[in-house]
């Protein structure tokens, strides 16, 4: 029997036919070719419409079903993993109302550090664990302040897999880890916050139905299905924000298991059984696909917004589309440890969590015009965002979240020898690579969720360790004098 997983991203669309047997991957596909674009019409701006994300999962499912050569009426249940923090806005008649604002879209940051402020950073970390901050119900309030007309218009918001499954099977509905992603769940009653919804001035009809995270959530309508090639009636039986659904593909679910990603953004998700939050939220928690009341299981998370953006605008920029990534890589591997003293700061994606919600910009230290060459640029670039992590992992190590072991996916950033290396060299800590990624994971959850897979165990039986980086001790204490002067450069960008 097959499950089919989709990825909703910012970069691109994917689905992945995952064959519940064997393990393996049948057939996948993304769409565009070429990376989405984001539309920013305004300095820290960020959007896309979710028509583009529809459009591209079509094209994805059909290509994914043809590479597969099975025929979709054998799909047994679809699960979602999608871009997290994005506000979807729909009317009575399920039509989107504005394009979606998105994860890194910065607008509505004053607005949530002014409800931290006037609510009370106890009360907000006792029951959200997080500050409002720039997340999905500040973004709301932003419409409300600034698009009145269109706020009254509003029936529903949804996350971004929230839609995608409303297109799917015509019905609006969430689940609760999806709200804590919004900071619309209030951890200590265990629903919708009313401190929330009081706050901002939100209707609580403008929340979705719940549904579980596993589980039935809906089925495909006749007309979908007939578009896309499925079974009508087939079950959407999972759905997760990106980073949860990295840890899952990864299978951490159990206290003290870190998992890792670098698209996009980059980040780093720490499972734990207790309440940990940072006092200043520079790290977020959020419900962890497999937290229930009783069982607690909270996913802490370390998110650098400009990680793989920054290597795709060196490609585009200091390597005008000439080379490939695997290239870029090699390229990169011809420096030396360190860069020859460029330091680069990768903060160009809008506001930084890590950095208290402060935009300071992507910044370029130390170059040399008589020295340094693109392979110099291509080799920073990559220590910058290595170094962004550490900072954060120190972040995480305050407040109890400490990594030995890491989990990622051998995709995207980790595909690079340079980049996983000086990780681990830097932070001190064991890399395992895994063939996984968003789409698998979400297939597996779908499978877990309709009851193929009788167990999470039983679920990644065919998950395979690729490989493993350890720490090169000799390398060790170049990249520390790197990472001090990188560190040096933040503060002082800091507090200017």
């Amino acid at each position: 029997m097959y499950l089919l997983g989709i990825d909703i991203g910012s970069s691109s669309v994917k689905a992945s036919i995952l064959n519940g047997e064997t393990g393996e991957i049948a057939g996948s596909s993304f769409f565009p070719k070429s990376e989405m674009t984001i539309v920013a019409n305004h300095s820290g701006w960020a959007e896309q419409h979710p028509e583009l994300w529809w459009d591209n999962l079509k094209l994805a499912i059909r290509e994914a079903l043809s590479l597969s050569n099975i025929s979709g009426k054998e799909i047994l249940a679809i699960g979602i993993s999608y871009q997290m923090h994005g506000l979807v806005i729909v009317d009575k008649a399920q039509q989107v109302l504005r394009p979606s604002i998105i994860w890194c879209d910065s607008r509505a940051t004053e607005i949530g550090n002014k409800a931290f402020r006037d609510i009370g950073n106890e009360p907000c970390l006792r029951t959200l664990l997080n500050s409002p901050g720039n997340f999905t119900a500040s973004k709301l309030r932003w419409v409300k302040e600034n698009e009145p007309a269109l706020y009254e218009k509003i029936d529903k918001i949804m996350l971004p897999g929230d839609y995608i499954a409303m297109r799917l099977t015509g019905e609006v509905r969430t689940t609760a880890s999806g709200l804590s992603e919004g900071i619309f769940w209030d951890f200590h009653k265990n629903g919708v916050s009313d401190l929330i919804l009081d706050y901002y001035g939100f209707n609580p009809t403008l929340i979705p139905e719940l549904v579980d995270t596993f589980g039935i959530q809906g089925h495909v309508s006749a007309e979908i299905a007939a578009e896309l090639g499925l079974k009508s009636g087939t079950p959407i039986a999972y759905r997760a924000g990106d980073q949860p659904n990295n840890a899952l593909s990864l299978n951490v679910l159990n206290p003290g298991e870190i998992a890792a990603t670098a698209g996009t953004s980059g980040v780093v998700y720490g499972v734990s059984e207790e309440v940990k939050y940072d006092p200043q939220s520079r790290v977020n928690t959020f419900a962890h696909v497999n937290h229930a009341a009783g069982a607690v299981r909270l996913g802490v998370l370390l998110c650098i917004n400009g990680t793989g953006i920054l290597n795709s605008w060196m490609n585009k920029n200091a390597g005008n589309k000439s080379y490939s990534y695997e290239q870029m890589n090699d390229l990169a591997e011809t420096v030396p440890a360190g860069s020859e003293g460029i330091s680069m700061l990768p903060f160009g994606n809008g506001a930084e969590r890590v950095l208290g919600n402060r935009n300071i910009g992507a910044q370029i230290c130390g170059l040399d015009f008589n020295r340094h060459t693109q392979n110099h640029l291509f080799r920073a670039a990559q220590e910058g965002i290595v170094f962004s992590f550490k900072y954060g992992m120190d972040i995480l190590n305050q407040i109890g979240i400490e990594a030995k072991v890491i989990r990622a996916g051998k995709a995207n950033m980790f595909l690079s020898p340079v980049f996983r290396q000086t990780l681990a060299n830097i932070a001190g800590v064991t890399i395992e690579l895994y063939n996984t990624d968003g789409a698998a994971g979400a297939a597996r959850g779908a499978g877990v969720g309709v009851g193929y897979y009788p167990s999470f165990a039983d679920a990644f039986s065919g998950l395979k360790k690729l490989g493993i980086v350890e720490p090169d001790s000799k390398a060790i204490p170049a990249i520390r004098e790197a990472y001090q002067r990188w560190e040096s450069n933040l503060t002082r960008f800091l507090h200017q």
